[in-house]
């Protein structure tokens, strides 16, 4: 049977707005310890999968610095679940980064990032009916261009590797499942 991991000692090593590094000494169930685990300590995220009345859905395409590239993905954002909910958080990021607002809000479901070394949690949801506001606000941190992809193309650039982040791939998988 698996057991969880006892924590013995923990303290933060790093602490910034954009995450705080943990260092935890712990000791596993056949008794090694394990004095320097390393845990990201980061805001939860909301990502959106946003489709216009056109069956469209609304990417963004940006430069992506930790892996150097330009990456096409669905709208996301980190937020604060003790200051707002989600779906306002998913509401307001996807206004920020697109100039979409949507009609209908369907929580797609709740995915860890990357549960080994990271603490937070991706808020996916569904955004349908999806219409320009004309009221994009990006961030000093951010360029970003909008992209439109049919739903019936959105496959095919998956294949070619055209799409290739995790989240957003989650949230094609299980949106797209919701329009059927």
């Amino acid at each position: 049977m698996i057991e969880k991991w006892k924590i013995l000692n923990s303290k933060f090593v790093f602490d910034n707005h954009w995450f705080k590094i943990r260092q935890d000494e712990v000791e596993l169930p056949n008794g090694k310890r394990i004095d320097d685990f390393f845990v990201l300590v980061r805001p939860d995220i909301v990502l959106t999968l946003a489709i216009t009345g056109k069956q469209e859905i609304v990417f963004v395409r940006q430069y992506r610095h930790a892996t150097g590239e330009i990456l096409l993905e669905l709208p996301a954002g980190s937020f604060n679940p003790k200051l707002e909910s989600a779906e306002t958080a998913a509401r307001r990021e996807l206004e920020e980064e697109t100039g979409y607002i949507p009609q209908e809000m369907i929580p797609l479901g709740k995915l860890y990032d990357n549960p080994i070394k990271d603490t937070n949690t991706i808020h996916l949801f569904l955004a349908r009916d999806v219409r320009p506001s004309g009221f994009q606000q990006l961030d000093a941190t951010e360029e970003i261009e909008v992209v439109l992809v049919p739903v019936s193309q959105v496959m095919e650039k998956i294949a070619q590797g055209e799409i290739r982040v995790a989240g957003t791939l989650a949230a094609i998988f299980l949106g797209l499942s919701q329009l059927k």
